[in-house]
């Protein structure tokens, strides 16, 4: 005896059990008080994937059209689908998976030389996740030097949220929570860019799961890839700083280089200067 082709009631009964596994917390919202079923409701994977409510229950009903390509992916990541439940719901649903996508964790020799040539300018790479790929000398005074720690702790993102785990304290100011959101806003960009990509799913898995302030910002389902943004703080060696945060894109590679950049003759750029005097001296031989 042979089994049958997937159908679309096949479709149907993967997204009801896909559904129930998860727990509002495990995707940002909410919890909504006591539950008669397990799961989520159908109304809040809809608000995840951006269909309406009544287009995701005839899908779980196993009625109405198939669904298109956008839509799949969407429920794939609305439902947090492995990889390979990604590709199985594609092919339920008729359609072949796309390629995968994936962020670049190398630094290419041309960005090297860049940093390089920038020694009186804070610079720093990141992918698309936040890891910190590579730096120059004088950004050590900012990020800290990361070359004593190990690869898999030099998330910016997981410095940002370490002291919220216990509860939604406020931030410092309203530059910080502007940064912090845009950075979220960022985060989820790349989340929706590289689907299949399980070190971005696992950091916000865990971000979601130990982080109330993550938390919530990640439920306000803001989608914004990084813009300049003007930054100001009191650095602890040289004191006020007021710069803009460039951020340059690195082709395909969902790299970005953040450079601060202080305007002609300010007291940052005098800042700047003096650090990277020190960030020599420090760093010579």
């Amino acid at each position: 005896m042979t089994a049958d082709p997937p159908s679309r009631y096949d479709m149907a009964a993967f997204l009801r059990t896909r559904r129930a596994r998860l727990q509002p917390a495990d995707v940002g919202l909410p919890s909504g008080g006591q539950r008669r079923t397990p799961g989520l409701r159908r109304q809040e994977v809809a608000q995840l994937a951006g269909i309406s409510v009544d287009y995701y229950i005839r899908l779980e009903q196993a009625r109405g059209p198939h669904p298109s390509r956008q839509v799949i992916g969407a429920l794939a990541r609305a439902l947090m689908l492995t990889t390979d439940e990604r590709e199985y719901l594609f092919r339920l649903a008729g359609a072949s998976p796309p390629r995968g996508a994936a962020p670049v964790g190398e630094v290419s020799a041309g960005i090297s030389s860049l940093l390089d040539s920038l020694p009186d300018t804070p610079a720093y790479v990141v992918d698309a996740k936040y890891d910190i790929l590579a730096w120059n000398a004088v950004a050590t005074y900012f990020i800290g030097d990361l070359s004593g720690l190990a690869v898999a702790d030099r998330n910016m993102v997981r410095w940002m949220f370490a002291s919220s785990g216990v509860a939604d304290l406020p931030w410092p100011d309203p530059d910080a929570e502007h940064f912090a959101r845009s950075t979220v806003a960022d985060l989820r960009a790349a989340y929706a860019r590289y689907p299949a990509d399980q070190g971005i799913t696992s950091l916000v898995t865990d971000l979601l799961g130990t982080s109330p302030a993550f938390a919530r910002m990640w439920a306000a389902q803001e989608v914004e890839s990084r813009h300049p943004l003007l930054k100001r703080f009191v650095h602890p060696e040289v004191g006020p700083l007021e710069f803009e945060c460039q951020v340059l894109h690195v082709g395909d590679t969902g790299q970005r280089l953040i450079v601060y950049c202080a305007a002609s003759g300010s007291a940052t750029q005098a800042a700047f200067l003096l650090l990277a005097d020190l960030a020599r001296a420090r760093f010579a031989g």
